[in-house]
């Protein structure tokens, strides 16, 4: 039985993309919801799930940082997919012909210049693939959907428009979970470590904690805070790291942040992707 990777959306979304390039061998099962995707891996359904974290233009996923660490899944590998997006239409359709517009909330802005510039009404749909289907399965030949090249093999559309994206390095970085965790694996790129922590209730903590990775050489390239329990006295914080636990400074490090937190948890230990070097990630 050929292994399973669940992503969010629906078959042609830029996770289904992520999934082609970075897990060939495995068959895509769409989720319609982050959460969905999890639960997927979780109870068996699939083997990995793809997940998105962040965009280079238009920031964090939201809510995604809050999911992880309770998913009781494990971060095994990262992947970086370049967001091209296009406008799709029926076949037949015309650019100068389109007037509305539907994609994900998210990927709106990421193409807010072209659409203004040619007068088209941007509208919300919950995924971008569910918008090339909805196009696919309607007769108007005045709307499109922006979405992946990919999105429009599977349902038979037009590129009316190529790359309209505003940046011309728009990103998206995702990561993929497993079941088990796998600390065995190098990468030729090096590593990479993710954790969430919440430190002691003490004076100046955070900046204690934080000490230990400066005074041992540890690259932090990331540190978002978030709050936990509805609460605004409870905060945690999600942490990514280069290098391996196993790694002697990171080993140091690590003891240290141990010791200024009540919480500390390793969600992975994975290949830094080939991508991270060239999408500015570092």
């Amino acid at each position: 039985m050929t292994a399973r990777i669940a992503f969010q959306g629906e078959l042609g979304a830029y996770g289904h993309e992520a999934c082609v390039e970075t897990c060939p061998a495995y068959d895509p099962l769409p989720c319609p919801t982050f959460h969905d995707a999890i639960t997927a891996v979780r109870n068996g359904a699939a083997d990995l799930g793809m997940i998105a974290v962040e965009n280079s233009t238009y920031g964090r996923v939201a809510d995604v940082h809050s999911l992880l660490p309770e998913s009781g899944l494990h971060i095994v590998n990262e992947s970086f997919v370049r967001v091209h997006i296009n406008l799709l239409a029926r076949k037949g359709a015309s650019l100068d012909r389109i007037t509305d517009a539907y994609g994900h909330v998210v990927i709106l802005p990421q193409c807010g210049k072209f659409l203004r510039d040619h007068n088209i009404a941007p509208h919300v749909s919950s995924d971008n693939a569910k918008a090339a289907r909805d196009v696919a399965e309607g007769t108007d030949m005045t709307v499109g959907a922006l979405a992946s090249e990919l999105a429009a093999e599977i349902y038979g559309l037009d590129v009316v428009a190529r790359h309209i994206e505003d940046v011309d390095n728009n990103t998206t970085r995702f990561l993929v979970m497993a079941r088990e965790p796998d600390y065995r694996h190098r990468g030729e790129h090096g590593m990479m470590t993710s954790f969430v922590f919440r430190v002691r209730n003490i004076p100046a903590a955070l900046y204690k904690a934080m000490g230990g990775f400066a005074t041992n050489g540890v690259n932090m390239t990331k540190l978002e805070s978030y709050m936990v329990g509805g609460t605004f006295k409870a905060t945690q914080f999600y942490a990514e790291i280069e290098g391996h636990p196993d790694d002697p400074g990171v080993k140091r490090a690590l003891e240290e942040l141990d010791y200024f937190t009540d919480h500390l948890h390793v969600m992975g230990v994975y290949p830094a992707a080939a991508r991270r070097m060239k999408s500015g990630a570092r």
